[in-house]
Order: structure tokens, then C-alpha cells, then sequence
């Protein structure tokens, strides 16, 4: 799951997703996310067949969530 995927579950903004997680890191699992690199960015694309249209030109690089228990 990627960090817009989570946040258009919950209806927030990724900005804002993530701002909430940085804000209060020691309530997550160290593990919980981490940034993707551009090319493990441009190869998970590469795999979606069926991106999201607005996802598709993203200026920042997507940040996996890992420890969704």
C-alpha cells in the first residue's frame, strides 16, 4: 500500500498523511514507511496497469506502508 492509497481512505490529502506520520513518528513502528527510490518508483509504474491518472505524474517520490497490522 502506497501513502495515497492510505490517504484516500481516510479522505486526507497525502501531504497531510505524511506531515501526521513525521509529527508523530514514535507512534508508528520503525518500519511502518520508507521513500522509494526513483527507479523502484518508475518500476512499480511500470506495473500498475491501471494507475490512477492523478498519481501518475507525482513530483515526489510515494512512500510504501509496510506495518499496516
Amino acid at each position: 500500500m502506497l501513502d495515497f492509497d492510505l490517504g484516500e481512505l481516510y479522505v486526507v490529502e497525502t501531504k497531510v498523511l505524511n506531515q501526521a506520520v513525521k509529527r508523530n513518528i514514535e507512534r508508528f513502528p520503525a518500519d511502518f514507511m520508507f521513500r522509494l527510490t526513483k527507479k523502484e518508483w518508475n518500476d512499480l509504474r511500470s506495473q500498475i496497469v491501471a494507475s490512477s491518472r492523478k498519481h501518475r505524474g507525482a513530483t515526489y517520490l510515494p512512500m510504501p506502508l509496510l506495518n499496516m497490522a
